[in-house]
């Protein structure tokens, strides 16, 4: 029996080590070099080639490296009753916040046009924007968004969140369903979004969403590249309905030199860093998914394939 590392770029020794501290009795492999594709039952993946897993057909499951797992979800060649399983950590959780409340201070605080006004040699103050006016709203209030929402909550900003059903986290105005969103964005000047990927959500932010937030509106994407039409947020900026955003995901990554987000001051782009997975954190939960899949126990944070999440 083995378990496998599989990514088309990333660099697995520090989880390979980190595993075998944890249990030194582990068969780690990393992908492409697999002895016996027979003997892997199972994998951990983050943007792994396509197909690559109807390769070993005896799975029992397998994990993302993170909490996304759409890359997962529409691998066609991973059977249907194999399960599959999310990385969540506290660690995940706490950088997650931390970035969203940084973004948001940024924003307050007008980073941006002072690292703009050192590159040309001007000496201007503007207004810290108060807490007051920039109401925040977030798209997704799983362990991730309640994180956010709590820490948010914690610095005295008005938070309010969108889900599939009501939340109940303290000092947070809860709104659900389709029938509610209008409302929500409404209320939002700040949007964050902490979305799940699905059919559903693909897409998600778009022009006309973009024209319902109280103008001009602030994006932080920290969910998924796809839940952005970026045409659409190029659109929104020159209509005057954003003024800004802080991005750490897209369509395409690295983010090619030519895309027009590079040329946009008002764009703040970071490399997917939002919530990087700690190798020891990792293994902890990786050994103990693999132990109960070993079992036929459930796994910690499966997902509902039906959900997407």
């Amino acid at each position: 029996m083995s378990l496998l590392l599989i990514a088309k770029n990333r660099n697995f020794d520090s989880l390979k080590k980190a595993l075998l501290e944890k249990d030194p009795n582990l068969d780690v492999e990393i992908w492409p070099r697999v002895d016996k594709k027979e003997r892997v039952n199972f994998a951990v993946c983050w943007n792994h080639p396509e197909k690559v897993l109807g390769n070993y057909p005896n799975l029992r499951a397998v994990s993302s490296l993170g909490a996304g797992v759409n890359h997962l979800l529409d691998d066609e060649s991973l059977s249907e009753d194999i399960p599959i399983c999310r990385l969540i950590t506290d660690s995940l959780q706490e950088q997650m916040a931390e970035y969203v409340l940084n973004a948001i201070v940024n924003y307050r605080l007008h980073i941006v046009d002072y690292f703009e006004n050192k590159r040309k040699g001007v000496w201007e103050q503007k207004s810290t924007i108060p807490k007051k006016h920039t109401p925040v709203g977030i798209m997704g209030l799983g362990e991730m968004g309640n994180s956010v929402a709590t820490l948010l909550v914690q610095h005295g900003y008005m938070v309010s969140g969108w889900n599939r059903s009501k939340k109940d986290i303290e000092g947070l105005t809860s709104f659900a369903g389709k029938e509610e969103l209008d409302n929500f964005l409404s209320e939002t000047k700040i949007l964050v979004n902490l979305l799940p990927l699905t059919n559903e959500t693909k897409g998600f932010l778009d022009l006309d969403l973009f024209k319902k937030l109280k103008q001009p509106g602030y994006l932080i994407n920290v969910g998924r590249g796809d839940h952005l039409v970026e045409e659409d947020l190029i659109y929104a900026f020159d209509m005057g309905y954003i003024e800004g955003a802080c991005l750490d995901v897209f369509e395409e990554e690295p983010l090619p030199k030519n895309h027009s987000f590079w040329n946009r001051k008002q764009i703040m782009i970071t490399p997917h860093i939002a919530a990087i997975t700690p190798a020891k954190e990792a293994a902890e939960v990786i050994v103990e998914n693999y132990k109960r899949a070993m079992s036929g126990m459930e796994l910690l944070f499966e997902v509902d394939r039906d959900k997407g999440y």
